[in-house]
C-alpha cells in the first residue's frame, strides 16, 4: 500500500477532478497523505488559464528531482489542463524527464491502466486524447473532501471561445451529461449525507443544448429539487448570454436553489466585449440585473472582471467602474488580462503595460472593497439560514457557515450544530463576512 498525494492548481472543475483521481487512487489499494515526502505516487493536476499557474507547476516539479532520485520507485505524474496545449506533454518530458506519466483531461479514467504500464513496464506513459470518448465514461470512484458540501459534474467542456480563454482548447467542446446519471449521482451524495451540492460546468446554463431538447439546466434543476437529503443546490460558472427569464422564475420558486448568482461580465464597454467576443452588451447585462434582483429581492450578486485587455483605453475601464457601481456587486473575482498562447487576443494589437494593469486593478479592488464593506455592514438585524460547515480558525467556540447566498457568517455555538441548518441574526458585517447570534427560533 503505497501513500498518494494530490497537488490541485486551478478552478472547481480541477478540484472535483482531483477527487475522482483520488478515488481511483484509493480503488487501486493506495492510501492518502499529507506529506509529499511520504508519497509513493504524486500527481499534480494543472492549470492553464494563466501564466502564473504554469509556473507553479514548473517550480513543483523542479524540487521532487531530488526526491525522485532518493526514491527511484516513485511514481510522479501530471494531469489536467496543462497537458493538453499543444507540445506540452513532450516539453514536460523534456524539462522533467523523471517525470513517469504524463494524461490529460480526456482520459481520467485511464489512469488506473496507465498507472499499472508504469509500474510493470517502468517507462514514462504519456497518453494526452484530443477529445472526450464518444460515450461519457460514468460511476468513477470518487473520493470527496469534507461531509457538508459536493461538487457535481453535469457538463464538460466549452462552446463560447472568448478570445481571451484557453479553455474551449484544452477542456474540449461542450458535452452534456445524460440526466439520469446526474439525478443518480446526486441521490447516492444524498444519502452519504451531503447537505448542499454545487453543479460544476463552464457554463452551466448551457446544459442540454448536445441533448436533442430532452431538458434544458432550469429543468435539470427542477429535477433535482426532489433529490432526497439534499438541502441546498448551488451551480457554477453561468454565461449571462444565456441566462433565461425561465430560469430565473425556476430558480425564484425553488425551495432548495441558493439565491446567489455568480455571472461573470469581465468588462463594463461594449467595445471591449465585443472584442472578447462574450456575447452580450452592457445594457443587456445590467437588464439581467434587474430582471433577477426584481423576482429576487435577497438575491447575492458576484462576478468576475477582467483588466487591461487588449485596447482597453482609460474611457473603457472607466466604464467598468461605473458599471461596478451601479450593480453594487456583493464581491467581485478580479484578475488583470494574462496573455495565453493560442487565444485570438494574445495576438491582438494595443497590449495593456503591466504598470497601467497594476494601478487599474487596484482602483478596482478598492471600489469593490468598498462597496463588499458597505454591504455587509447593510444585513445588521437580517435573519438568515445558515449551513454551519465547521468550527472556525480566529478563535474558541467560534462557529462558521455559509448563507443562502454564499456569506460567510461566523457565530458563538456548540460544535453539535456542525452539518446542522439554523437560523442566524446578523449584528456586524465585516469585508469578507458577517457576524450574528444563533435565532431564539430554532429550527
Amino acid at each position: 500500500m503505497k501513500p498518494y498525494f494530490i497537488k490541485t492548481f486551478g478552478c472547481q472543475m480541477n478540484e472535483h477532478d482531483s477527487e475522482v483521481v483520488a478515488g481511483m487512487l484509493e480503488s487501486l489499494g493506495f492510501i492518502p497523505t499529507d506529506r509529499v515526502a511520504d508519497a509513493g505516487i504524486i500527481i499534480l493536476n494543472t492549470c492553464c488559464i494563466r501564466g502564473t499557474a504554469e509556473n507553479k507547476v514548473f517550480s513543483f516539479l523542479g524540487r521532487l528531482r531530488k526526491q525522485k532520485k532518493a526514491n527511484p520507485d516513485l511514481i510522479i505524474g501530471v494531469c489536467g489542463c496543462m497537458t493538453q496545449q499543444d507540445h506540452m506533454a513532450a516539453r514536460l518530458h523534456h524539462l522533467f524527464p523523471y517525470v513517469d506519466l504524463i494524461f490529460g483531461t480526456h482520459n481520467l479514467h485511464r489512469l488506473p491502466e496507465l498507472i499499472k504500464r508504469v509500474e510493470v513496464e517502468r517507462v514514462n506513459v504519456q497518453e494526452v486524447l484530443p477529445a472526450l470518448p464518444k460515450e461519457l465514461v460514468e460511476g468513477l470512484p470518487v473520493k470527496r473532501k469534507g461531509k457538508i458540501r459536493a461538487w457535481l459534474n453535469i457538463m464538460y467542456g466549452c462552446d463560447n471561445f472568448c478570445t481571451y480563454c484557453i479553455v474551449p482548447y484544452v477542456r474540449g467542446r461542450e458535452r452534456s451529461r445524460r440526466p439520469e446519471d446526474i439525478i443518480e449521482e446526486a441521490a447516492k451524495i444524498g444519502r452519504e449525507g451531503y447537505k448542499e451540492i454545487t453543479l460544476l460546468g463552464q457554463n452551466v446554463n448551457s446544459y442540454g443544448k448536445d441533448l436533442d431538447g430532452i431538458l434544458d439546466f432550469a429543468g435539470l434543476l427542477q429535477m433535482l429539487e426532489n433529490v432526497g437529503g439534499i438541502d441546498r443546490i448551488r451551480y457554477m460558472t453561468s454565461h449571462p448570454r444565456d441566462f433565461t427569464d425561465k430560469l430565473i422564475e425556476v430558480i425564484s420558486q425553488s425551495g432548495k436553489v441558493c439565491e446567489h448568482f455568480h455571472l461573470p461580465v469581465q468588462a463594463g464597454s461594449n467595445r471591449v466585449l465585443g472584442n472578447m467576443k462574450r456575447g452580450y452588451t452592457r445594457e443587456e447585462y445590467l437588464k439581467l440585473i434587474e430582471k433577477i434582483v426584481s423576482s429576487i429581492p435577497r438575491a447575492t450578486i458576484t462576478t468576475d472582471i477582467m483588466v487591461g485587455f487588449p485596447g482597453e483605453e482609460e474611457v473603457d475601464f472607466e466604464e467598468t467602474l461605473e458599471l461596478v457601481r451601479q450593480v453594487r456587486f456583493d464581491s467581485s473575482y478580479t484578475f488583470v488580462y494574462n496573455a495565453r498562447s493560442g487565444t485570438p487576443a494574445a495576438a491582438m494589437p494595443g497590449q495593456i503595460p503591466e504598470p497601467v494593469k497594476k494601478e487599474r486593478i487596484q482602483a478596482l479592488i478598492r471600489l469593490q472593497n468598498q462597496i463588499s464593506l458597505e454591504k455587509n455592514v447593510e444585513e445588521a438585524g437580517q435573519i438568515y439560514e445558515v449551513l454551519v460547515e465547521g468550527e472556525s480558525n480566529s478563535r474558541s467556540g467560534l462557529l462558521l457557515g455559509r448563507n443562502r447566498g454564499n456569506k460567510i457568517v461566523t457565530f458563538e455555538g456548540s460544535k453539535n450544530l456542525i452539518t446542522k441548518n439554523i437560523l442566524v441574526t446578523i449584528t456586524e458585517g465585516h469585508l469578507a463576512h458577517l457576524s450574528g447570534i444563533i435565532n431564539n427560533n430554532k429550527r
